[in-house]
């Protein structure tokens, strides 16, 4: 049985579904951030300390989901149904036990269903509140992040390429054209242990005079500082993969056309010579048919003057 379609009957409802509707030019993905059926204080302090980094585009429920297996068949439908829910691509989901401590799964999401998952155990965790600095080098809400990965096995080993991809996607916030370099005030530092270990933490960017036109920048960690171990990862189906690298075609550019902020839309039209000296005219013009008929009144006039003499 096919499911009816629910037709908006209000302008608010149309704005949100045009806000959920695909665009060309996709706007910053959303985080949901969720907890497992059993967490640890470790665990609650690191989805506090990611929902406090992304607070400005993220989700976070803090009641305890069951029935949540990602890795499993069939335990993924409810991350796509909150996704579907809270409009996010991004999902952080954190769960404890005794097989898999401090277990931290990263996915990506593509129209709502599950493209890609990572799984990682987090330790040596330090939260944001244990390191002490100045409070004015903290970072800004919505600033853009440098990033640094550092090490071999980021090239290498096929679990950091794609741990290095999730990263990228959840921390590097909205995209965009141009960028003001006072609004860079952190770096993600990531550091390549192991083929399957990486240690990151946060940094905070200090501009320093240098006697050139160039600052010399220094680092102050702020925190949070974690070592990462990939335990398992699924990489996205190929055919799914290549549905979701599609690209909308370029706009063909059309010749002789340009747009001005006043007139709008303008154009040019090119006509060729057209040489009215050597075109013929026909007997079928108007303006003969005129004079033809003037000429035979005259000639009519003409005749009853002789016939009729005064």
């Amino acid at each position: 049985m096919v499911a009816a379609i629910r037709v908006p009957r209000s302008q608010r409802a149309k704005r949100e579904l045009l806000k959920h509707a695909p665009k060309l030019v996709e706007t910053g993905k959303k985080t949901l951030i969720l907890h497992g059926t059993k967490t640890s204080a470790v665990l609650n302090s690191v989805l506090s300390d990611i929902y406090h980094l992304k607070r400005d585009n993220a989700v976070k429920y803090t009641k305890k989901n069951d029935n949540i297996r990602p890795f499993e068949s069939g335990g993924e439908t409810s991350l796509e149904f909150f996704s579907l829910k809270t409009d996010c691509s991004l999902i952080v989901y954190g769960s404890h036990s005794k097989k898999r401590p401090n277990n931290l799964i990263l996915g990506r999401t593509y129209d709502h269903h599950i493209y890609d998952l990572v799984e990682v155990g987090v330790e040596n965790y330090k939260s944001m509140e244990s390191f002490v600095y100045d409070k004015k080098l903290a970072p800004k809400l919505g600033s853009k992040p440098f990033f640094a990965f550092i090490g071999e096995h980021f090239e290498t080993s096929e679990e950091l390429k794609h741990l290095k991809e999730v990263m990228l996607d959840l921390f590097k916030g909205e995209v965009v054209e141009n960028l003001n370099l006072a609004g860079v005030d952190r770096i993600y530092v990531c550091t390549a242990i192991s083929p399957t270990s990486v240690y990151m933490t946060h940094c905070s960017l200090r501009l320093k005079r240098s006697g050139t036109s160039i600052p010399r920048m220094e680092l102050v960690e702020v925190g949070p500082s974690m070592d990462l171990v990939v335990r398992r990862h699924r990489l996205p189906v190929e055919s799914l993969k290549k549905e979701a690298m599609k690209t909308a075609d370029p706009a063909k550019k059309m010749k002789n056309v340009t747009k001005d902020p006043v007139h709008g839309k303008l154009g040019k039209v090119y006509m060729p010579d057209q040489e009215v000296g050597k075109l013929t005219l026909s007997n079928d013009i108007k303006g003969l048919k005129r004079e033809r008929r003037e000429a035979k009144k005259n000639k009519e006039h003409s005749k009853k003057q002789k016939v009729n003499p005064e």
